[in-house]
């Protein structure tokens, strides 16, 4: 069956540098939006990002949970990119100076489900992955 875009809503508390992010470091296209919310092409899915004051847990809480030896931020978002899309698209992030939470790197080099990832944060703390398998046929092996 043919995969049809997502909708993600997430909740921003600066929504001048989290449209800046989105549109112009990851180059998503902008659609509609209004004085609290601006939807954007996101790799063909449809994230929409609502002005929402940060509250005192949030910005205190950022939960992380072992995978692999590293910590990862939960929740977070992202997509499956091709494996050159996937590359190229860590190069933007690096040119436009971006931090990760993980590094660009290999996971599972030459075994099932070698994959390629990162995780980084938005403006707004909101935690985002990118991942691409050599294989994307190994998206779900075990």
């Amino acid at each position: 069956m043919p995969l049809t875009p997502f909708h993600l809503a997430v909740p921003v508390c600066d929504l001048d540098a989290a449209r800046r992010f989105y549109g112009e470091v990851f180059g998503c296209a902008e659609g509609r939006s209004s004085p609290h919310w601006v939807d954007f092409d996101f790799f063909g899915h449809q994230l929409v990002i609502h002005y929402q004051a940060q509250s005192a847990l949030q910005q205190a809480a950022q939960a992380f949970s072992p995978v692999d030896g590293h910590d990862v931020p939960v929740p977070h978002f992202g997509v499956v990119l091709e494996w050159g899309q996937w590359h190229a698209l860590a190069e933007r992030l690096r040119a436009h100076g971006i931090r990760f939470v993980l590094e660009p790197g290999i996971r599972f080099e030459g075994l099932v489900g070698e994959q390629a990832t990162m995780f980084l944060l938005d403006p707004c703390g909101n935690a985002l992955e990118f991942k691409s398998f050599k294989d994307l046929g190994q998206l779900f092996a075990k």
